[in-house]
């Protein structure tokens, strides 16, 4: 049993990238054949919403947080704006103007962009003088080379190649084509930007309200509400409001309880058991599994230049985690300190706590004592 409980949070992350790769692979087959990336958010997020929210009040009758308060809904709001609805329109939209393979691909910069973002407000400490500091520069540098190759450097194609091309489409591909990947490539890093500074936010909001569940319902929440107004003033073709088969209700379904509402649990779940440098270190098996299920399924089209560039991004990815796997390890090392001299002094203060008790059990006056005895001690 034990090697199965050691085993479990590996099972478990599998699975997950598992089922990211379906959302990806599924979502951007229903944007092909023409849905709106808007409507289809704003569908999955009401999903989740209500997938969600009866755990709210199973989590609030646990909790001890009260009502949301001022400040606790501006913070809410302003995650739920840049974490759900500005990036999911930019991820949905680049999704749809490049491909399944390369919105994968590209979120193995998330690990890198957040230590940047976290080292520059002050959260993460970097040592230039040790190899593990050096290892989080260069790893992000080259996290950073890798996504400016995969968005400008095409080369020629790898699998699904129709024809040979010309030097200078082979490197840049056709002019209309390449500005439509290049404006999706552009939409899928502007959503990992969105995203890595969702994940910086979560440091402060969740020392302010701890409880993940509700914050996570209500996230989901406004993120309906924002996505909402966001396709009423944007989507202007009333049809587009319709979902025109099953299909594409079963792919916001999907995309809703997994993406958005399984996903968190999981997530959680698995950080708490290894931390957040076990759960990143699978984010480049979604790749993998997107990149060779897109050509053999949608047919996408794999270059080199885009290959090489995904390469660089997972390598990069890895130099920034062993640059971080000490940091984890010593943090690790604190809390279990402190965790064991929080338990030395419980059970000292449970030893004077039984040392009083008897005391007070023993009389005031033993019964060997006479009363003369007492009176000569008092005299």
């Amino acid at each position: 049993m034990g090697k199965v409980e050691e085993y479990k949070p590996v099972m478990a992350m599998i699975g997950l990238q598992l089922c990211y790769a379906g959302v990806t692979l599924s979502s951007r087959a229903t944007l092909v054949h023409g849905t709106s990336p808007r409507v289809f958010i704003l569908y999955r997020q009401a999903l989740a919403t209500i997938c969600i929210f009866p755990f709210l009040y199973f989590s609030r009758r646990k909790s001890k947080i009260s009502s949301l308060d001022l400040k606790s809904f501006s913070l809410i709001f302003m995650v739920s704006l840049i974490g759900i609805t500005i990036n999911q329109n930019l991820y949905f939209e680049g999704l749809y103007l490049a491909s399944s393979s390369m919105g994968s691909a590209m979120g193995n910069i998330n690990p890198a962009v957040t230590f940047l973002i976290s080292f520059l407000v002050g959260y993460e400490k970097v040592n230039i003088k040790n190899i593990r500091g050096l290892a989080k520069i260069a790893g992000t540098i080259l996290c950073v080379v890798g996504a400016v190759s995969m968005t400008l450097l095409r080369g020629p194609k790898i699998l699904n190649s129709e024809s040979a091309l010309s030097l200078a489409n082979s490197l840049l591909g056709d002019l209309k084509d390449q500005n439509t990947w290049l404006i999706g490539c552009l939409f899928l890093f502007s959503s990992n930007l969105c995203w890595s500074f969702w994940l910086t936010l979560q440091v402060p909001i969740s020392a302010y309200y701890p409880d993940h569940v509700s914050l996570s319902a209500w996230m989901c929440l406004f993120g309906t509400l924002q996505c909402a107004v966001v396709t009423f003033f944007l989507e202007k073709d009333p049809n587009a409001w319709i979902l025109h088969s099953y299909s594409e209700f079963a792919t916001c379904l999907y995309a809703g309880v997994v993406a958005s509402a399984l996903s968190f649990t999981v997530q959680a779940w698995v950080i708490s058991k290894r931390g957040p440098l076990f759960s990143s270190m699978f984010n480049p098996l979604c790749t993998v599994i997107v990149t060779i299920l897109a050509s053999l399924f949608l047919h996408e089209e794999i270059f080199t230049g885009s290959l090489i560039g995904g390469l660089c991004v997972m390598m990069g990815l890895y130099i920034v985690l062993w640059g971080k796997a000490k940091d984890v390890m010593k943090n690790q090392e604190q809390r279990d300190n402190i965790n064991n001299l929080e338990v030395k002094i419980h059970i000292e203060d449970s030893s004077n706590t039984t040392n009083c008790n008897k005391d007070l059990e023993n009389p005031l006056l033993s019964k060997h004592k006479s009363t003369e005895e007492i009176q000569n001690i008092n005299n």
